[in-house]
């Protein structure tokens, strides 16, 4: 058995999405081979109703799925197929959007005002890019929550783990993802196939992701050749780590425990051609969904 190094750790950057939406990204709109098969992550919590209720008004999406995990608030989504719902606290939607669909999607806060969740988008192969669209609309009592011991709580939203299988099936990258709390200095080691891409995404307490070889809260020194630096090796809220190769990852938990979530999958190794909501492989296939949408022939 062999543990990830971590390859970077990076902190989401604020922005600003759909009509007015602010959240941070923890990655996306770049080269994201690292993350094949995945594309972007999103972090929308906020606390500013101002902030947020302009949501995600119609847009398309084309040769991707989105996944959308709510963790405080309320999202209510429709599309052009005429599929309506609403994503409550501890829910997940899974869209297979394929061939393409029209969406939209109006998060909507708790009564103290509240909105939090992830979108993570996961590319699909190219035999799979014109699929017909698909939902898999999941309420948070389906998905799976596994004890240990040591009190670390996992909820297992897509794959297998701990003998429990996520609810979340058919998806074309074979994907885990995993909700992940470590109660307060406890060391926890999750395994992860060797081939497959890795990261966590850290949104509570902070831990040490760096083989957990430091105690908590060390701070190491390094040398860049000329000075010497000195790096904690705590990783907090909303920070993004990326792991290289191995079958294992292991984190030490600070004081305050961590909780992340650990998603992995096989990347499809295909080419990107992307531009927003859409992604194909290649520029003309991309071009042709802009003149489909122009033509008003996008929805097959």
């Amino acid at each position: 058995m062999s543990i990830r190094p971590v390859k970077r750790i990076v902190s989401s950057k604020p922005t600003m999405e759909g009509a007015g939406v602010h959240l941070r990204r923890a990655f996306g709109f770049g080269d994201t081979t690292e993350f094949d098969p995945f594309l972007l992550l999103d972090d929308f919590r906020n606390d500013r109703p101002e902030e947020y209720l302009a949501g995600f008004p119609w847009h398309p999406h084309r040769g991707i799925e989105t996944i959308t995990y709510v963790l405080a608030g309320n999202v209510e989504h429709g599309d052009s197929l005429g599929n309506r719902g609403n994503l409550g606290s501890g829910d997940v939607q899974w869209m297979t959007a394929g061939r393409g669909i029209l969406h939209q999607e109006m998060p909507q806060g708790d009564a103290q005002g509240r909105m939090h969740g992830f979108q993570l988008w996961a590319n699909l192969p190219s035999s799979l890019k014109m699929t017909a669209p698909r939902y898999q609309d999941i309420k948070a009592p389906e998905i799976p929550e596994i004890t240990d011991d040591d009190d670390t709580r996992v909820r297992v939203i897509c794959g297998d783990f701990g003998g429990k299988r996520g609810p979340v099936e058919g998806v074309a990258a074979d994907p885990r993802y995993l909700d992940v709390w470590v109660p307060p200095g406890k060391r926890k080691t999750l395994p992860v196939e060797l081939a497959r891409h890795a990261f966590a995404y850290v949104f509570e307490g902070s831990g040490n992701f760096r083989a957990a070889s430091q105690p908590f809260g060390v701070l190491t020194e390094k040398t860049d050749g000329v000075n010497e630096i000195l790096v904690r090796e705590q990783t907090g809220n909303r920070s993004l780590v990326l792991f290289d190769s191995g079958d294992e990852v292991t984190v030490q938990a600070g004081e305050e425990g961590v909780r992340f979530i650990l998603v992995s999958g096989k990347p499809i190794k295909e080419p990107v051609a992307w531009y927003g909501p859409i992604v194909m492989n290649s520029q003309a296939e991309l071009q042709q969904a802009f003149t489909e949408l122009r033509a008003g022939t996008f929805i097959k």
